[in-house]
């Protein structure tokens, strides 16, 4: 997503304040004078209401404060960089907020959580923040930040292609067409500085699988989608079964399609493995006869974003502890009418788009709760209704593996009563399991390295 035409020279700017109010108000008054149609003291108040109500801190010295307003315009963003750091509640004591970026959208905007994710996702990059918060100048620092929000920032040296590597990818290709493949999967994670992609002519469909999300204008003909899977281990592959249900819920793979994928082991530079698989026969138990994966109200978005947050706390776990948790995801009426609250309810009163899982400052939120036990109770548009319930719905006849307890009981019956999808984090291994109709599907493997 492009988000460079919403930014201009005359609204980058050093901060002279120290504290977050007077920051906030230095970055409207460039705003309001070039836009008279809104009101500072209303912005104001909103962006300190929100400020009150979830901390807009990134982390790496970056904040990202946003307030909805009605406005002509779609998005308006402005940035303010501190030289001496800026005293904020919601920062650590060691990470003082050198870089404000506020955002300012319209009421009407529809992809406002979108425009909120994308700007995180970038701003999370620590070479980016750095070389915004150490350019020798304003106009450095505005050139640095329309080409990153443009999504051709600049990204380290490709490591040069050897002999080995071009051979893998041609003959990937010539395997993909001698198989029947609808498409390739290129694991990038396998290079730790980018790699140079080959011409793969036409007929196939190519993605990108990436830990760290590249902008296909990077790649401009390349790849058709690039999907972000975090890696959990070394093993080669390790993403490949959550790359292909992501891909799956796109629509961008079909369960007839055969997927020829080619990778290595993470961080080596060196591709070293070819597998070819036929995507029907690696989750032919999922639909169980039926012919749809997600439930009809659910988002693939959703899904996506709330296997991301699973697979984090199963590398992570929280505070250097491993944390096991329930999450369900559609259909949210029926799955509250089959459970009942052990705690009271966190997220009951706040506004929907303040606690729907696709916010980039949802995600502190729902791993601090991850702790609390019971399940998350989620919408299939992603906002988050309970947590730490209790789900109550009536065993079934599917067994289920040894080793596995009451939470992974409660996900596969729950699957079972609503149409639903429930996704498991084990405190013990930290496996990631899906359930769809009762049937389990592991998307990573049992022993996490972190």
């Amino acid at each position: 997503m492009r988000l460079d035409k919403y930014i201009t020279r005359g609204r980058v700017a050093d901060l002279a304040h120290t504290d977050m109010e007077g920051a906030l108000e230095e970055l409207l008054n460039l705003t309001v004078d070039r836009l008279p149609d809104l009101d500072k003291s209303a912005l104001l108040k909103g962006l300190l209401r929100r400020e009150n109500t979830m901390t807009t801190y990134l982390g790496q010295g970056v904040a990202l404060p946003h307030v909805r307003t009605k406005m002509g315009r779609r998005y308006v963003i402005a940035v303010g960089r501190s030289h001496s750091g800026i005293r904020y509640d919601g920062a650590m004591e060691n990470e003082p907020v050198r870089l404000v970026i506020m955002l300012i959208a319209g009421e009407r905007t529809r992809d406002y959580l979108k425009v909120l994710a994308s700007l995180a996702r970038l701003l999370k990059e620590a070479d980016f923040v750095d070389s915004l918060v150490n350019a020798p100048d304003l106009d450095t620092l505005y050139q640095r930040l329309f080409a990153g929000l443009g999504g051709i920032a600049a990204k380290p040296v490709p490591t040069p292609s050897n002999r080995v590597n071009r051979v893998m990818l041609s003959e990937a290709a010539k395997i993909a067409r001698g198989t029947g493949c609808k498409a390739i999967m290129v694991f990038g994670d396998t290079f730790t500085s980018g790699f140079e992609a080959p011409k793969w002519g036409t007929g196939l469909k190519v993605f990108l699988v990436t830990r760290n999300l590249s902008d296909a204008e990077d790649h401009p003909g390349q790849y058709a989608d690039t999907i972000q899977v975090r890696s959990f281990s070394n093993q080669r592959l390790a993403q490949l079964r959550s790359a292909v249900l992501v891909g799956l819920t796109r629509g961008t793979i079909e369960f007839s399609d055969r997927v020829c994928c080619v990778g290595g082991i993470a961080g080596s530079n060196q591709f070293d493995t070819v597998v070819v698989v036929d995507v029907e026969k690696e989750f032919q138990t999922l639909l169980s006869g039926h012919a749809d994966l997600l439930p009809d109200d659910v988002k693939p978005e959703v899904l996506e974003r709330l296997i991301g947050v699973a697979t984090e706390l199963a590398v992570e776990g929280r505070e250097g502890r491993p944390v096991g948790c329930l999450f369900v995801v559609g259909n949210s009426a029926a799955v509250e009418r089959l459970s009942k609250p052990l705690v009271l309810n966190p997220f009951y009163g706040y506004r929907d788009e303040d606690r729907n899982i696709l916010n980039p400052f949802m995600d502190e939120t729902i791993k601090e709760f991850s702790s609390v036990d019971g399940a998350f109770i989620i919408r299939g548009d992603g906002v988050v209704e309970t947590a730490g319930s209790l789900l109550q719905a009536s065993e079934h006849s599917l067994s289920l593996p040894s080793g596995l307890g009451s939470r992974h009981a409660a996900a596969s019956a729950i699957s079972v009563a609503v149409d639903c999808i429930a996704i498991v984090v084990s405190s013990s291994t930290g496996q990631v399991t899906l359930f769809r109709r009762g049937v389990m599907i592991p998307l990573t493997e049992k022993k996490v390295t972190v």
